[in-house]
């Protein structure tokens, strides 16, 4: 069927279109892009083949439908094509060692695609080229690809998961050989390679294939073993877990966590947590919530509030859909729920990680050759640990390729790597898994509480202790919604250009900027040749004010969502605990930020929606 060029006048698009219809075999998406020229649908066309997805560090993530702008089975073969003549290019021995492929929970029925076909059509691509894939034959955790790529030294593992997405999107995450997710110039190369490989090879539709190839292993059953194993070097208290009555509430938010995290508990010998009954089965509608994202707080958390006043349980445990992220709520004297910000559960795992290696490794030498590791936009409350106690703390940019990279890096010139994580509820609490995992962290946080509890104490009072001896850490994050990129794109240039060329502010409100850097352009005031340490990234904004009164301010953009970010932290000296005054002072510079730097007004942004 021919496109009528003359309805857009744009070429690429009509050649978008045309290249789609004669490649897609799906007949629900092909169908609909028919309807579409059919009808004469320019808007919708351009929405669907304007531009194709961007393939990044963070690999894909989209919404499910048709065309090169969506995640669909099209987009899937084609960007499996690039990966795999990318991974020839770079192993010689890929036909040896082969990849992982996990897939999460999600479907998108109108369109045909789910997580777990997008999965088998990977597989199909790469063992048409002779790839052995272990395709997990059910549902995983994220952490359980990069976890397998390590243990069976794999090329690399591919994880089909949108995470904590709204319910239409899906995404396509790529782990490196060192099973860390990954970062330049590997985004770049498997990039241009899916531009060289779109229209697909003989055998890339024909999934069939995968049930009888003898290239196709599932790991699963060897796996779940293997990992339950090793995430018992970080368990440090078996016989006072075995005793322990403490209980816990779980949600999974209709993902895939409820079984792992239920093992995770038995691995650790804790008491089996009570599962939130409406949540616990997997459900690509997640029907209970708004947003399945546990870092929203506590509207996600509702129904195991509920739970947790029945079964009377002080603690709440809940994972993100993929079972890579971790929140906690604790009920306080008051009767009110406490969900704790992901730099406080940062505080309270590195906190208690370094205290167990400690007990195991009391020579003082063995200190200097531990290491802790966060992203540049969260606490540095590890930081002021890391200054008392003697160990390496050290800052990595925004996300856990760069954590889980920096790990292997250290690990491999016989480093210890304790800990590391990010203030959006990302940890990795065991090494063997170099990247966030949520479900080895929900059962330490369990191991955590029981210990406290037998001290007679709460996750809430040992936070407080752990901010009086090394000085408070408040946090205040949240976001702005822009779909424009190019009031985004003012909204930097102005601050980089603030009183002439190159100039950024000296002042917000009544606040004193004493240092800037900008891990766009590379600058960085407070080095001496004002070049930054930490890689810089042209594709991306961020901007890091420090004040003079000990606050810090981070701006960036979002890589999977259409967010502007900011991220505020004022660090007090320990002793002072005027709590009160220094939340007001944090809110003061919040509030001069948001009206000095973001003008929403002016730029339209949309505040976080309560």
């Amino acid at each position: 069927m021919d496109y009528d060029i003359a309805t857009t006048g744009d070429i690429k698009l009509n050649h978008a279109i045309k290249q789609w219809l004669q490649f897609d075999k799906n007949p629900k998406t092909l169908a609909a892009v028919r309807e579409m020229v059919k009808e004469g649908s320019v808007e919708e066309l351009q929405r669907c083949f304007g531009a194709r997805m961007e393939f990044g560090t963070a690999g894909l993530r989209a919404a499910m439908g048709p065309g090169i702008s969506c995640m669909n089975d099209l987009t899937i073969i084609q960007t499996t094509q690039g990966l795999c003549r990318y991974l020839e290019q770079c192993f010689s021995d890929v036909k040896e060692r082969g990849v992982v492929i996990g897939f999460d929970a999600r479907a998108h029925p109108v369109s045909g695609g789910s997580s777990k076909r997008f999965a088998a059509l990977a597989t199909a691509v790469l063992i048409s080229h002779g790839v052995p894939v272990y395709l997990f034959g059910d549902i995983t955790p994220t952490p359980f690809v990069p976890f397998t790529v390590s243990q069976l030294k794999l090329c690399a593992g591919i994880m089909v998961t949108a995470s904590h997405n709204p319910k239409q999107d899906n995404g396509y995450k790529v782990y490196w050989d060192n099973a860390a997710q990954i970062i330049p110039p590997h985004d770049k190369g498997i990039a241009s390679a899916i531009e060289e490989n779109l229209e697909p090879w003989p055998q890339s539709w024909q999934e069939q294939l995968v049930r009888d190839s003898p290239l196709v292993k599932d790991p699963l059953q060897d796996i779940h073993r293997e990992y339950f194993k090793a995430i018992q070097e970080v368990c440090f208290n078996r016989s006072l877990n075995k005793s322990s009555k403490v209980k816990f509430v779980h949600t999974s938010v209709h993902g895939v966590g409820h079984a792992f995290v239920q093992s995770a508990f038995e691995a650790f010998d804790l008491r089996p947590p009570f599962a939130v009954p409406e949540q616990k089965d997997p459900d690509p509608e997640f029907p209970t919530v708004k947003y399945p994202n546990p870092e929203e707080g506590e509207g996600v958390l509702t129904l195991s509030f509920a739970l947790a006043e029945k079964e009377g349980a002080a603690v709440v445990l809940a994972n993100d859909p993929d079972a890579d992220r971790l929140a906690v709520a604790e009920k306080q004297q008051s009767g009110q729920w406490q969900v704790f910000s992901g730099n406080e559960l940062g505080a309270l795992l590195g906190w208690w990680l370094f205290r167990c290696w400690r007990q195991k490794s009391p020579e003082p030498a063995k200190v200097k050759e531990v290491y802790m590791l966060a992203s540049t936009v969260s606490s540095k409350i590890l930081r002021a640990i890391a200054l008392k106690q003697g160990f390496h703390f050290e800052e990595t940019l925004t996300g856990f390729k760069w954590m889980g990279n920096r790990a292997k890096q250290l690990l491999d010139q016989g480093k210890t790597v304790l800990f590391a994580f990010e203030e959006a509820i990302g940890y990795m609490c065991c090494p063997a898994v170099l990247d966030k995992d949520g479900v080895s962290a929900a059962a330490i946080a369990a191991e955590l509480t029981t210990y406290i509890t037998k001290e007679g104490s709460t996750l809430s009072q040992q936070l407080k202790a752990i901010y009086d001896e090394y000085g408070y850490h408040i946090t205040k994050n949240s976001y702005f919604i822009c779909h424009d990129q190019d009031t985004i794109r003012q909204l930097f240039e102005r601050l980089r250009n603030f009183t002439g060329q190159n100039t950024y502010p000296k002042q917000c409100g009544g606040f004193t900027v004493s240092g800037v850097r900008d891990l766009t352009t590379g600058y960085d005031s407070d080095q001496t040749d004002n070049k930054a340490i930490l890689p810089t990234s042209k594709s991306s904004q961020m901007i890091t004010f420090t004040f003079s009164n000990g606050g810090v301010a981070t701006m960036r953009t979002s890589g999977t969502e259409p967010k502007i970010k900011y991220y505020t932290e004022l660090c007090a000296a320990p002793g002072n605990s005027d709590l009160k005054q220094l939340k007001m002072e944090l809110d003061d510079l919040v509030d001069a930020i948001v009206e000095h730097f973001f003008e929403p007004e002016k730029n339209n942004l949309k505040p976080r929606p309560e």
